[in-house]
């Protein structure tokens, strides 16, 4: 499906790729800094959100770790800002206070513009909220839970509620199943070379194919990819503002951004809702 859109919200973290063999963490944000460098004027037309608290170096939400650790972010991102900073994950080891303290010590000194969550459970996410009010320290704004067609329990019900009644944006990552949601791993069908075709391969069940069948359905109708149509869907959702998908190549960044402009028709939604129940 052509499309115009362009997107211009980049999520990234300080841990990326310490998980690839050899890599220290950063190396994602670097990269960035690296391409916003070659392109002036880029960062004033870029939303540019990343992370905190899983960098081997700066693991956890200690208000030290987090002072350094958004130093070395900005000096990689080449910036002067985050537009979103996210606490990668719950560190129950801290108190709450103490980590939306140092969030607001960067939010004055104009490093931060403002904060969110991702991997919270929502019993903690409602106590941050309720420390931020009670304390005037800065409120998260957003939460990044993971959430899919076929990964729905773990933010369907109180997390999603809480986040419509706090009026949270919601921004699910994995949103295409470690690409499973592409169609490319299917029964019986040729192997796939790519690093997370083990992951994705637990989707292969009966629900899974059930919910590639209902994709190979809307996507025909549509003449769009089966990737466009699942972020799409997770776009339809209460509280989603926008799913995050990673591309490998610019091939790939087709069909995601084309995800901005299809729109489902009710009986869609709900054909592709059932069968990913």
């Amino acid at each position: 499906m052509p499309t115009s859109t362009r997107g211009n919200f980049i999520d990234s973290a300080d841990s990326y790729s310490s998980f690839v063999p050899g890599h220290a963490g950063g190396e994602s944000e670097a990269m960035l800094g690296e391409w916003l460098a070659a392109r002036p004027g880029a960062r004033d037309r870029i939303v540019l959100a990343t992370k905190v608290g899983k960098h081997p170096q700066f693991k956890g939400l200690a208000p030290d770790n987090i002072r350094a650790a958004a130093d070395a972010s900005l000096a990689r991102l080449g910036t002067d800002r985050i537009d979103l900073y996210y606490a990668h994950q719950d560190d129950p080891d801290v108190p709450l206070a103490a980590t939306l303290g140092a969030f607001a010590e960067l939010i004055e000194a104009g490093k931060v513009r403002h904060v969110a969550a991702s991997n919270y459970s929502a019993p903690r996410l409602a106590e941050a909220l309720r420390v931020a009010d009670a304390e005037g320290l800065p409120r998260y704004v957003a939460l990044q839970p993971h959430y899919s067609l076929v990964e729905r329990g773990e933010f369907e019900g109180p997390l999603q509620d809480l986040c419509r009644g706090e009026g949270l944006a919601v921004f699910p990552y994995w949103g295409l199943a470690r690409g499973f949601l592409t169609g490319k791993y299917r029964p019986g069908g040729e192997d796939v070379d790519s690093p997370r075709a083990g992951a994705a391969s637990q989707y292969l069940d009966a629900r899974g194919i059930a919910v590639l069948e209902a994709l190979d359905e809307v996507a025909a109708a549509h003449a769009v990819e089966l990737a466009t149509v699942a972020l799409a869907w997770l776009r339809a959702q209460p509280t989603v503002l926008a799913p995050i998908a990673s591309a490998r190549n610019t091939a790939q960044l087709g069909p995601l951004i084309a995800a901005a402009e299809l729109e489902l028709s009710t009986a869609e939604l709900e054909r592709l809702d059932a069968a990913s129940r």
